[in-house]
């Protein structure tokens, strides 16, 4: 297949807001994908998603400012799967001159690009291909292709984590095909999200009778085990197994055979309070020394689901059962405090109570709710103490006085879910440490796409969370809304940008707060 069929495809489903069309469009590519044969689905639904299929490649912002300058070719004469292979080959180079080496596969093939051709790679590469082909129409699309419900392409990538390989077989083999994926040990799958409540009564007011947990301020875990193997992953489905041995101990001493767990790991301080979020970090996910960080700094695992016991998938039951089931297999000491109730009384004294604890607010979930894996939703919601956000660091200003040297203001983006992209939010450099500004300079230089006299632009890769006081309108920002007196609170190096909050979460921030009813 032709790279520039899948290029003219994004460009149009940029520049349509109508859901249909974009499936339309999507699905006519797809099917076209799908009779090239081989891996064109899977490559093609990775970059109408956004991402090459290698992930980061190790392009720096000297080589992406470099290759700006190559002459587009005259004509399309590139197929899908050269670019594929190019990404591979940029991927793969290492050692001694590897830099130089990729520089060079980049100059080649978008040499070989036409001019729209070298825009989508490039946006490609840096993260940042605003063509609102989101996962959600993309779903959509496989299905409208394969002549499948889009509840069994949708359940499917939940259970493989992500939507590629589904769209392969959906498209190559139909409905049976997609029996195969099941859930089981040792498959992570996308962990269950939460929206945000403005308080505990707010919370209450939308579920009812609730399940209300601690929010603990740790690293999201999926503990999956079989017998005496173990592995752990991590919120992005990375296996961390051998970073926490304390977490592969207590799993291994459960009653179950075949589990999977939802948590979190936290750092506790000797008294038993919760350690800061970056000292659970210091931890979390290091492979090296990790015999004396165990004395050190010991992790405690805390469970608040269980998604799979002894052959018996749980996801399609409701929190009730899951809860039950998780209290009569596992130890208290490892289970996330919690109680149940329609009560807006006891649910703001649990609150109270979570906050004494050194945690960072309380969780409400709707007992009814089933687990919907890698999707953010009204069943989960979260209660923190003050308004905070996931955001994504899109460019970073230099710092001036005694902040001259490093990258200090940011420019704060939240996911457009409805146009894929980011929407930006407004720019602080409040909260950094020195210890925050020297790590974050080196991080964005890591991630430059691109500068002038004053701004360093960034793939959108870094997520920081920021605390503020309210959402205020500003037709400064395309989106029309800005943070005020935002600050940053910490980095959120567990998160990539795919799990920020959206746009439409700040929206209706704002909404809740200004009594408005219409979005601006």
């Amino acid at each position: 297949m032709r790279f520039a069929e899948l290029v003219e495809t994004s460009d149009r489903v940029a520049g349509t807001s109508a859901r249909l069309e974009k499936i339309d469009r999507l699905a006519a590519l797809l099917k076209r994908a799908a009779a090239a044969g081989g891996d064109v689905v899977e490559i093609a639904v990775a970059f109408l998603s956004g991402a090459p299929r290698q992930g980061r490649i190790g392009l720096g912002g000297a080589a992406l400012s470099a290759a700006r300058h190559v002459t587009p070719a005259a004509g399309a004469t590139l197929d899908l799967a050269e670019v594929d292979e190019a990404f591979a080959g940029i991927r793969s180079a290492t050692g001694p001159g590897s830099a130089q080496g990729k520089s060079d596969i980049l100059g080649r093939l978008l040499a070989r690009s036409t001019s729209a051709e070298q825009d989508f790679i490039m946006r490609l590469i840096a993260g940042d291909l605003r063509q609102g082909a989101l996962e959600g129409v993309l779903v959509d699309a496989v299905a409208r292709a394969a002549d499948l419900p889009a509840d069994r392409v949708r359940r499917a990538t939940m259970l493989a984590g992500t939507l590629a390989p589904v769209a392969r077989v959906a498209l190559a083999e139909g409905a049976e095909g997609l029996s195969r994926f099941l859930l089981r040990p040792f498959q992570p799958i996308q962990p269950m999200l939460a929206d945000s409540a403005a308080d505990i009564a707010d919370a209450m007011a939308n579920l009812g009778e609730a399940s209300l947990e601690y929010k603990l301020d740790g690293a999201r875990i999926q503990v999956h085990k079989a017998g005496d193997d173990v592995r752990v992953f991590s919120r992005n489905l990375r296996d961390v197994t051998i970073a926490v041995p304390e977490v592969v101990a207590v799993a291994r001493a459960l009653p179950g055979r075949e589990m999977i767990l939802d948590g979190e790991v936290i750092a506790l301080a000797p008294g038993g309070t919760p350690q800061p979020f970056q000292t659970t970090m210091r931890r979390f996910g290091r492979k090296l020394d990790v015999e004396r960080l165990l004395a050190e700094l010991p992790l405690t695992p805390f469970f608040f689901d269980v998604l799979y016991l002894d052959g018996d998938p749980l996801v399609d039951e409701p929190l009730a059962r899951r809860a039950a089931v998780l209290a009569d297999h596992l130890p208290a000491a490892n289970i996330v405090p919690r109680v149940v109730t329609a009560s807006p009384d006891d649910a703001a004294a649990f609150t109270r109570q979570a906050l004494a604890a050194g945690h960072e607010g309380v969780m409400a979930k709707s007992l009814d709710g089933l687990y919907s894996a890698g999707r953010r939703g009204s069943a989960w919601l979260k209660v923190k103490q003050a308004h905070t956000l996931d955001l994504v660091v899109l460019a970073a200003e230099w710092g001036s006085g005694r902040r001259r040297g490093t990258l200090s203001n940011l420019h704060l983006g939240a996911r457009d879910d409805e146009h894929g992209g980011f929407v930006m939010l407004g720019k602080t450099f409040k909260g950094l440490t020195d210890e925050m500004l020297r790590w974050q300079t080196a991080r964005l230089l890591e991630l430059e796409i691109g500068r002038d006299a004053y701004t360093v632009h960034v793939r959108p890769e870094l997520v920081a969370e920021i605390a503020f006081n309210e959402v205020q309108v500003s037709p400064q920002y395309p989106g029309g809304l800005a943070l005020r007196f935002a600050r940053v609170k910490r980095y959120r190096t567990d998160k990539t940008a795919a799990g920020a909050d959206t746009f439409a979460s700040v929206r209706k921030i704002h909404q809740q707060a200004t009594g408005a009813g219409r979005t601006v």
